[in-house]
């Protein structure tokens, strides 16, 4: 919730039947809810703006009856049409426009179903049918999870292309996931990549004002090297971006997740 905080007028909090709301006004009157089960948990992230109109940016309390009630998702890999330098794009040698159009890429292949958000952070074949980009103008030095003063500025066109992408389409999600090299345990490490994760969103935020509630951000360790070595490596030390809301969505990128209990619609 500190990225939500930032900039806010005020931050209300009740709890209701085992939810818990939070609600951080902005200085426009624009309200960001965020609901979160017994657990803490998210269950779902709305936007209000100041008539009262509400967008569902993120639904995690569906559950697809096809989901087999688990978070893991088997899927078979993607097959990939497109050229490999615009299915993992790299930040530092892309340009803004390419940027943004991986921001908006369609899936590359067809979503058979909506995915709740834990389906998508715990399933790395759900999450591969999007192209992704890995912020290499990042690098994070060993066991650190700060963003280097000198590098921050680096994000300019990354934040310009979300704060497009998230423009042209206000219910958006980008998820943001943190990695690191294979140096030290597994756990250490899952919680170090989460702390680049978030650390990555809160930057993007408070620096570049790329709305808190359109990103969300996820720490995977050493679990997907990016350079296969068993030492230090600063090309593992990084994060990644990629569009989710197809997959939140079925597929829709342009539609609200339908309210809980709601049947998917027929394709």
């Amino acid at each position: 919730m500190d990225r939500f905080r930032y900039g806010a007028r005020d931050i209300q909090t009740q709890t209701v039947g085992g939810e818990t709301r939070t609600v951080v006004i902005r200085p426009d009157g624009t309200q960001v809810i965020t609901v979160t089960g017994r657990d803490g948990q998210l269950m779902r992230r709305i936007r209000r703006d100041q008539r009262g109109r509400e967008i569902i940016i993120i639904d995690n309390s569906y559950r697809d009856p096809r989901g087999g009630g688990g978070f893991y998702v088997a899927l078979a890999p993607p097959v990939v049409r497109i050229p490999y330098n615009r299915y993992i794009v790299d930040s530092e040698e892309a340009s803004p426009e390419v940027l943004y159009e991986t921001m908006m890429a369609p899936p590359v292949e067809r979503i058979e179903r909506r995915y709740s958000l834990d389906e998508i952070r715990y399933s790395p074949t759900v999450r591969q049918r999007m192209p992704s980009i890995d912020v290499n103008t990042i690098n994070f030095e060993l066991g650190s999870w700060e963003v280097p003063p000198d590098q921050a500025a680096k994000l300019q066109a990354i934040a310009d292309g979300l704060n497009r992408a998230i423009q042209e389409n206000p219910r958006a999600v980008f998820l943001i996931e943190g990695h690191t090299d294979a140096v030290g345990n597994d756990v250490d490490n899952l919680s170090l990549s989460d702390r680049r994760a978030e650390s990555a969103a809160t930057l993007l935020t408070q620096q570049f004002n790329v709305p808190a509630e359109n990103l969300t951000s996820q720490g995977y360790g050493e679990q997907y090297l990016k350079e296969a070595i068993d030492g230090p490596s600063p090309i593992n030390r990084r994060v990644t971006i990629r569009n989710i809301t197809p997959l939140l969505n079925g597929g829709q990128a342009s539609l609200p997740p339908p309210p809980p209990g709601t049947a998917p619609p027929r394709r």
